[in-house]
């Protein structure tokens, strides 16, 4: 598929979260916001590969293991202490990590790149659940690789499209008015919902491996299709 037509599917869902100007074209952000939409996606895929088939523990809802740790170090026999600490010590080193390479650039222009490395990870994750390896391994490269798509995410500071936590946006969609703000976030919670979904599906019926190739495939396109939507997005630099 062209970069062109590759443009061509994602303006619309751009156009959709971020309506043009009365002088037309594309919104503030090309489209990179189509692009985390699909993100989204992927969180809700590995989060579930994650829960549903590891150590029941999240790589990609840090508050829930937050929540977890402290549940396992209360008594609770199903939930691992090591792996949700493991889940946040590797999310923060990713986060880290991505945060360092991208100071000081343009946080678009370091969009593909970084997704590229998460997507390399997740193959990783991949890899090793294929030969047989135990849960601790894959949790920590998949919490690694949201780490990194955290820290895209954050340096882009597209509004209401965090990929990953839908608390806020939930909030925002009840309390607030019905505008262009509220499509954005019922567009994120319903694709996060169909990303766990089918991650769920996928792990439940068929393994998680199924699950770890979709994410693995869904990111070298979004890393792909994020090169040329760089250079489309305007506005000013996140902080």
């Amino acid at each position: 598929m062209t970069a062109a037509a590759r443009r061509g599917i994602l303006r619309p869902l751009a156009a959709l979260l971020f309506p043009p100007g009365p002088e037309g074209g594309s919104g503030p952000h090309g489209v990179l916001p189509a692009l985390l939409i699909a993100l989204t996606f992927v969180s809700g895929v590995v989060d579930a590969v994650s829960f549903l088939g590891l150590d029941h523990v999240f790589v990609a809802n840090m508050t829930g293991n937050v929540v977890f740790l402290g549940f396992a170090l209360a008594g609770d026999r199903e939930l691992s202490a090591a792996a949700a600490v493991l889940a946040l010590g590797a999310f923060l080193a990713g986060a880290t990590a991505a945060g360092r390479a991208g100071r000081g650039r343009e946080p678009a222009g370091m969009f593909a790149p970084l997704v590229a490395v998460q997507a390399v990870l997740v193959a990783g994750a991949l890899a090793l659940t294929a030969v047989g390896a135990g849960p601790l391994p894959v949790v920590g490269l998949l919490a690694l690789g949201m780490g990194v798509q955290n820290a895209v995410v954050f340096r882009l500071a597209v509004p209401d499209l965090t990929t990953t936590v839908v608390t806020r946006t939930l909030t925002g969609l009840a309390a607030g008015p019905w505008d262009p703000a509220a499509v954005r976030r019922l567009v994120s919670v319903a694709v996060l919902f169909c990303g766990a979904l089918a991650g769920g599906l996928l792990t439940l019926h068929h393994g998680s491996r199924w699950a770890l190739a979709l994410a693995v495939a869904l990111l070298l396109w979004i890393a792909l299709a994020g090169a040329p939507a760089a250079a489309g997005r305007r506005g000013p630099e996140a902080p």
